[in-house]
């Protein structure tokens, strides 16, 4: 046997270079390169063996650990999960930091691979700088906290055990059923140790990511049920789009006019103007996909994973016969909702049950209900698209801080609502334009309204939620897509708690536009606040007023137009319509990223729809309408909403 002596941080990058994926008979290299901020726990080793011969990895600096991250999780997830980033990190604090990014990245079903550095295998300097000891276990380390949010975590106390650990990372990293983060955590000595590593170890490795056919006694049960029901609805989730079954989803519901709504993940599978297109469904769905939801008897899932936002809480589906089939690679999907389960490729799926649908001559007892709620909506949408500030005007989201809005107009110098900007970025944005998206309240808007005019052209983080994930992914998505324009759709909130890889969009040359929705606080959270009975408190961007000591001063005006400058980026205030299509306009002309600061009122975000949410609202409080919320909370439960 030959082998090759080497450290194990150089081994590790050599094997990664050797990686490749099969998906249909096509093969490509699986790793595109690695993210990194070097410190002391991972300069020397691993920044060694990249600097020495990085091979066909490209090697990025990050600004944030978290923000590097994202960016990763933004390329793979554009790239429909078929290449990767890897990240690594220095010990401690720089570890810590990716944690928030490894949950994302889990939550969402995106592969990403974490090689943050550790703490001395051999214990011989502790407690080495930015080590946590614990009393109890000296095994333990920052690292240890990405177990819980990790799909594999190893940990290579010895070079050796490099080589099991890295086909291990591979089998999850390439597993559509399994897939999310993989941490390999790497003790700083161990990365710069020798090791006579066999040559076999760095042969090319080609990992076929398999369509997992279905049963023919699942394919049967899934056509049987369906025989049986006559609306059945399908939803159309992140699955369809991973499984690139986007046509076999659009020509299903087709054959059988059976409608479909679209989850966060799945939105732009089909574009928007399909005939059978719903829109968004569930809490933050649009209404002709609530209203079809509500009388449905059949719920088709299709690559989702049924979040309480889908779902509504497990409220939206209300026929008292209704079942559910659920279509997806991964059992524990699959299984949800106590449906009909049919564990496979969505692709291979659709085409199993279709061809026998066929031969039978399925078709939906569907007369006018479609055609019905999607007008219903589409006058709708037109309604929120046109809305104005005016004198006498009533917000979407009334009787919250009615009395407040002239002091935000005169306070952020604009009029201009939401809805009626959103519906301009509908009209104006490029077809092919990339949408990002994470937190707040633009994603329930985005859900609702936006009309993708291009497959897989909307981008939204929504199984974690994660603020800050915005500008970073859409970095992410320039480098999987160098050829589409880019926008990050982001609040001041989320913009403020994570935009520092605007920078690394500068160094890289990636052209990325920021659209910044700026109502001058956390205004989805303050809705749900104070529709539960409570008042404003603690998610308006005020100053603190000395006279009372609460968070009740004059609001606090940020100018982000300036804050994107100091990277480099073109930055724009927009205080009017006239001021944002010009802005528009001019950045497109931009050789270097943009941001664009819209000065927006609050409350004037979309609301409602026929769907419901659960929270975990106090059932004792001193005011009467927390009590009042936490009791219609009780009443929904016990008549509406299904347990499991």
């Amino acid at each position: 046997m030959s082998t090759l002596r080497m450290t194990t941080a150089q081994a590790l990058v050599k094997f990664m270079n050797q990686q490749y994926v099969d998906v249909d008979g096509e093969q490509q290299k699986f790793i595109h390169g690695v993210f990194t901020i070097f410190g002391h726990g991972n300069v020397v080793g691993l920044g060694q063996a990249l600097e020495q011969d990085a091979g066909d990895l490209v090697v990025h600096q990050g600004c944030n650990e978290q923000g590097m991250a994202h960016i990763a999780m933004g390329y793979a997830k554009q790239q429909k999960r078929k290449k990767i980033y890897a990240v690594t990190s220095s010990v401690g604090p720089g570890a810590a930091n990716m944690v928030t990014a490894a949950a994302t990245a889990t939550a969402n079903r995106i592969p990403v691979l974490f090689l943050p550095g550790d703490v001395f295998a051999s214990r011989q300097p502790d407690p080495v700088l930015q080590q946590v000891e614990q009393y109890h276990d000296c095994s333990i380390s920052t690292n240890d906290c990405f177990r819980p949010v990790s799909r594999y975590w190893d940990r290579v106390s010895r070079p050796e055990q490099l080589m099991s650990a890295m086909i291990n990372a591979m089998r999850v990293l390439t597993d559509p059923a399994d897939t999310g983060a993989v941490t390999i955590c790497l003790p700083q000595d161990v990365q710069g140790e020798a090791y006579d590593f066999p040559d076999y170890f760095f042969q090319k490795r080609v990992h076929r990511i398999e369509r997992r056919p279905a049963s023919a006694a699942m394919i049967e049960d899934a056509v049987r049920l369906i025989r049986s029901k006559k609306k059945p609805m399908l939803v159309c989730g992140g699955g369809v789009r991973y499984s690139e079954a986007h046509e076999m989803f659009r020509l299903f519901a087709e054959r059988f006019n059976i409608p479909f709504g679209e989850t966060q993940a799945g939105k732009s599978a089909v574009v928007y103007d399909h005939v059978l297109n719903l829109g968004g469904v569930g809490t933050t769905g649009c209404l002709a996909a609530n209203l079809i939801a509500k009388e449905a008897d059949l719920v088709i899932g299709v690559g989702t994973r049924f979040t309480d936002f889908t779902t509504a809480s497990k409220s939206l589906f209300q026929h008292p016969d209704v079942e559910f089939l659920t279509i997806n690679v991964a059992e524990f999907d699959a299984y949800k909702l106590d449906a009909s389960a049919v564990v496979a490729d969505a692709k291979e799926a659709l085409i199993a049950i279709g061809d026998q649908l066929e031969q039978v001559g399925y078709r939906s007892g569907y007369v006018d209900e479609i055609r019905l709620a999607k007008s219903a909506w589409k006058t709708e949408l037109e309604r929120l698209f046109a809305i104005e500030y005016q004198d006498g005007f009533s917000p979407e989201i009334a009787g919250h801080l009615d009395d407040k809005l002239s002091e935000y107009s005169d306070a952020l110098q604009t009029r201009l609502t939401q809805t009626r900007v959103l519906g301009l970025l509908d009209e104006h944005l490029e077809d092919h334009a990339i949408v990002v998206g994470a937190a707040g309240s633009l994603p329930g808007d985005l859900q609702r309204v936006w009309q993708p005019k291009q497959p897989d052209t909307y981008h939204m983080e929504y199984g974690y939620s994660c603020m800050g994930y915005e500008v970073a992914a859409a970095v992410g998505a320039k480098l999987a897509c160098p050829e589409q324009p880019v926008y990050a759709m982001v609040g001041d909130g989320s913009y403020m708690m994570l935009h520092s890889e605007l920078q690394t969009a500068i160094q890289e040359g990636l052209k990325i536009t920021v659209l910044l929705f700026d109502n001058a606080g956390f205004g989805c959270i303050n809705n749900l606040q104070m529709s539960q009975g409570m008042g404003s408190f603690g998610t308006e961007n005020r100053y603190r007023d000395p006279a009372t000591g609460g968070m009740t001063g004059n609001l606090v005006k940020v100018d982000f137009a300036k804050n994107a400058e100091s990277y480099g980026c073109k930055g724009y205030t927009v205080h009017t319509e006239a001021e944002l299509l010009a802005a528009l306009e001019d950045a497109r002309k931009q050789a270097v990223s943009s941001l664009i600061d819209i000065k927006v009122l609050p409350k004037t975000m979309t609301h409602g729809y026929e769907a419901w949410w659960r929270t975990g609202t106090a059932q004792v409080a001193d005011d009467p309408r927390i009590v009042e919320a936490a009791d219609d909370i009780k009443r929904v439960l016990s008549a509406q909403a299904r347990q499991y």
